[in-house]
């Protein structure tokens, strides 16, 4: 566990300050760029204050149970979900709480497993029936990376239909007309129909669904690019799948983006070392988790009024695309 000696080192102040700034120490005389050096720092550090650390159990949130919508295999080959995983273990690690986790099946899990538990995170999107039967054996339930139609249910996301359309504007403000879309049906596949329906560019040869990962998005791009009028930028789901087509698209002889932009989705790490360098949509895939545990012990803690938590998106331009003018 990280200790306030630590924080200090990385600061260079006195372990006493670090503890009287985590602390919320009013009276401590301190520059508002050191005290915002320690807190950051502790952030990144994973740190929590033995206030925060007890806050879980004081508030009675000992267990918690973790229900994936994908299989293991599955979540691995996604970098974002695993992301988005770690936020909520980390988060439950500085809080002393313990996570088990329960990935999806061809079978509901034990139900036995949910009961035990003082809370449950569910990640990603479940059916309606899922839904429901994760409502009844559930003591708190929390959503992370979806919002179940219900008013009454507690979730954290980013806004991925804003963060479509704040895509395919600045992609059209860049002169792409002809864009194409692979990937899961998802909101950002609705957002990108909507948008260039409304544009008056959409064409259904231009939309092609399939499996989210790096061969996905190989396969998809070579189907797109056997059309008569091939796109002039293709949109995909995530990164993996745009990895793939990165490689179909070297295959067929043509260039990024000299012959065809990309841009994607999640801004995982391996991005930016793609030749060229990834144009992406950056998810706060950590956030959401952590956010998801906040909401959590909230619940634990009494609140009735159900909260449904939007974070923002960023645009990260690179290679991958043409650029847009500097601000």
């Amino acid at each position: 566990m990280v200790t306030l000696k630590e924080i200090a080192a990385a600061v260079g102040v006195s372990s006493a300050t670090v503890s009287r700034v985590l602390n919320y120490d009013t009276t401590l005389s301190i520059s508002n760029r050191k005290r915002q050096a320690i807190i950051e720092t502790a952030e990144k550090l994973n740190y929590a204050t033995p206030r925060n650390r007890n806050r879980a159990n004081v508030q009675g949130l000992t267990k918690l149970a973790l229900v994936h919508f994908l299989r293991p295999e599955q979540e691995l080959v996604d970098p974002y979900y695993v992301a988005l995983r770690l936020g909520i273990e980390s988060r439950c690690a500085a809080l002393k709480i313990e996570t088990v986790k329960v990935y999806h099946t061809d079978a509901k899990p034990d139900a036995g497993m949910l009961q035990s538990a003082s809370g449950v995170i569910a990640i990603g999107r479940h059916d309606e029936d899922e839904i429901e039967w994760l409502q009844r054996h559930a003591k708190q339930l929390v959503f992370a990376d979806h919002a179940p139609p219900d008013d009454q249910i507690d979730s954290v996301q980013a806004d991925l239909r804003l963060a479509m359309e704040k895509l395919l504007q600045s992609l059209a403000n860049l002169g792409y007309r002809r864009i194409a879309y692979i990937g899961w049906g998802d909101r950002r596949a609705q957002a990108f129909v909507q948008w260039m329906t409304k544009a008056g560019w959409f064409d259904d040869r231009m939309f092609r669904s399939g499996d989210n990962t790096e061969q996905g998005g190989y396969r998809l791009t070579k189907e797109i690019f056997s059309e008569k009028r091939p796109p002039d930028a293709i949109i995909t789901f995530n990164d993996s799948m745009a990895i793939g087509a990165y490689r179909a698209i070297h295959e067929m002889g043509l260039t990024i983006p000299g012959d065809v932009g990309v841009a994607s989705f999640n801004d995982i790490s391996v991005a930016q070392f793609l030749n060229p360098p990834l144009t992406t949509v950056h998810l706060p895939a950590e956030e959401i988790g952590e956010g998801a545990v906040e909401l959590l012990l909230e619940r634990v803690g009494g609140r009735e009024l159900a909260k449904q938590i939007t974070l923002a998106s960023k645009l990260v331009w690179r290679g991958s695309t043409r650029q847009p003018p500097e601000k």
